[in-house]
């Protein structure tokens, strides 16, 4: 099992039984050292920024998610974003959605 760090629409549960057909179970939890921007992926949807700084956090949910379920959610999330693996403030890996930049 894996995890699954979300901080825009895949916290909807609309979203997710589009996406997973079933909602997610998962807790809160902050990714640090990175600032959110709202509306900065085609001017409407969130993303995170890395900055390396501490005291930068973005609240969030960390959903317990399967090899499926990500590969689903890399497809909802198109390639405007790239997927990438961060530890949270909780001490959990998650697999974290950032700006694709290729």
């Amino acid at each position: 099992m894996d995890y699954l760090f979300t901080y825009g629409t895949l916290q909807d549960a609309q979203v997710q039984i589009y996406v997973f057909g079933k909602p997610l179970i998962g807790s809160i939890d902050v990714l640090t050292g990175f600032q959110k921007t709202d509306a900065a992926v085609y001017q409407r949807y969130p993303l995170v920024i890395k900055t390396n700084q501490q005291e930068h956090e973005v609240e969030g949910v960390a959903y317990e998610v399967s090899e499926i379920d990500l590969k689903k959610a890399d497809i909802y999330e198109t390639s405007a974003y790239k997927r990438e693996k961060f530890q949270l403030k909780s001490g959990k890996w998650a697999w974290v959605y950032v700006e694709n930049s290729n």
